[in-house]
């Protein structure tokens, strides 16, 4: 996934490693979670839509997520 979509802000990487204890966080270390949990989120995103489909459903619920998370 090139860097210059902006699916989820920099700044939000930045906080998140702060509140896990961080005090400071490098540009290339935001980047790096930033692309780790895009990628991440993509696959539990295209397991929750295969889960609603087979429940023969075009909606995506929160159990969707959740479960497609535990796998």
């Amino acid at each position: 996934m090139p860097s210059s979509k902006r699916l989820i802000p920099l700044a939000a990487m930045e906080q998140l490693m702060k509140q896990a204890g961080a005090e400071r966080v490098s540009d290339d270390a935001k980047a790096a979670l930033k692309e780790v949990l895009e990628e991440y989120g993509k696959r539990i995103a295209m397991d929750a839509v295969q889960l609603a489909s087979h429940a023969g459903r075009k909606t995506i619920k929160a159990g969707d997520i959740k479960l497609a998370a535990k796998k």
